[in-house]
């Protein structure tokens, strides 16, 4: 049985964690995660969704953005023979892979060496791929190059968004690096990852991401909103403010049939219309129905309830300024 910290930072990190502090393959001597970060408006010092995880099933806990002197003895005196990463936030440079016998392995959430890099799944959702996956694959100092161990997949719903399917891979993360550390402690090696045409990179996601341009068909934009929520979130503007889009779906065939004969004909794209108690938007293909939204210092609110609050004029014009 090999002696394991646990390396991670969000909320997405602490199913794995869960499964392998009761694993009878594995235990789990420490947790490394980030230092406590200020959250909220009043910016008060908060540990990290791992670090209170950590604490709750009572074991030693190492705070470190970065990896130090301080960090290295920390981890030495946990005598633990490898480590588990999920979403650990910060680069381990080679000191630190050579610490551990067994290496660090880490749950990455594509099919690699498609989507390398910080934000594999968000990619992925935005590219419009309907089956999103979860590796393992011990680090080295390339980024996300090392060999792979384990993998599965989901597929994508139609109510799924970045942090569903996140969830749920980190849910079923921790049996697939519970697997690895039986096969790195039997001597495994894992397979070398190929360097082809399939190597594709996951770039950090920013607040532009989140932009959704309407004049774009109706399938691309949907694409984009899985990808950015729930963070950075998606948006178009209304005036001069940004206009958040909470939900966002395919709309019923039947309802774009009626909108189409009764009122007015098609929407234009970025066009807004309560139709029948739905809020409807108009893309480059077929609209698309809006479920929740949010102005400029409100709260999230159904789109109903906004339109027949805004009034006619302001839902007619709340996406008439189309990003692009």
């Amino acid at each position: 049985m090999l002696n394991i910290i646990y390396a991670g930072t969000p909320e997405v990190a602490v199913p794995p964690l869960d499964y392998l502090a009761q694993s009878e393959a594995v235990r789990v001597v420490g947790v490394l995660t980030r230092e406590d970060a200020p959250v909220g408006r009043k910016r008060v010092l908060t540990p990290s969704p791992v670090a209170r995880r950590a604490e709750e099933l009572g074991l030693p806990v190492v705070k470190a953005n970065h990896w130090s002197e301080e960090a290295a003895a920390a981890i030495a005196e946990l005598n633990a023979d490898a480590a588990a990463v999920v979403a650990y936030g910060a680069l381990l440079p080679r000191t630190a892979l050579d610490a551990l016998p067994h290496g660090w392995a880490n749950l990455h959430f594509s099919k690699l060496p498609a989507w390398r890099g910080a934000a594999p799944v968000q990619r992925a959702l935005m590219a419009g791929e309907s089956e999103i996956f979860s590796t393992t694959f011990l680090l080295e100092e390339g980024l996300d190059t090392g060999p792979t161990f384990e993998e599965e997949s989901t597929t994508v719903t139609p109510d799924d968004t970045a942090g569903t399917v996140l969830m749920r891979l980190a849910t079923s993360g921790g049996a697939l690096l519970e697997r690895t550390f039986e096969r790195l402690e039997a001597g495994e090696s894992g397979a070398a990852q190929t360097e082809d045409e399939s190597v594709s990179y996951a770039s950090k996601m920013s607040i532009v991401d989140g932009r959704l341009t309407w004049i774009e068909p109706a399938e691309q934009i949907l694409n984009r909103y899985r990808g950015v929520t729930p963070e950075p979130g998606a948006w178009c503007e209304l005036g001069e403010n940004r206009f958040k889009i909470g939900g966002l779906s395919v709309a019923d065939e039947r309802l774009v049939a009626s909108l189409t004969e009764g009122e007015g004909g098609s929407l234009a794209p970025g066009a807004v219309r309560l139709h029948a108690k739905k809020v409807l938007v108009g893309t480059g293909t077929e609209p698309l129905q809006l479920l929740r939204v949010q102005l400029a210092g409100k709260k999230m609110m159904d789109a109903p309830a906004w339109a027949r609050g805004a009034g006619s004029d302001m839902a007619e014009a709340t996406a008439a300024r189309t990003p692009g």
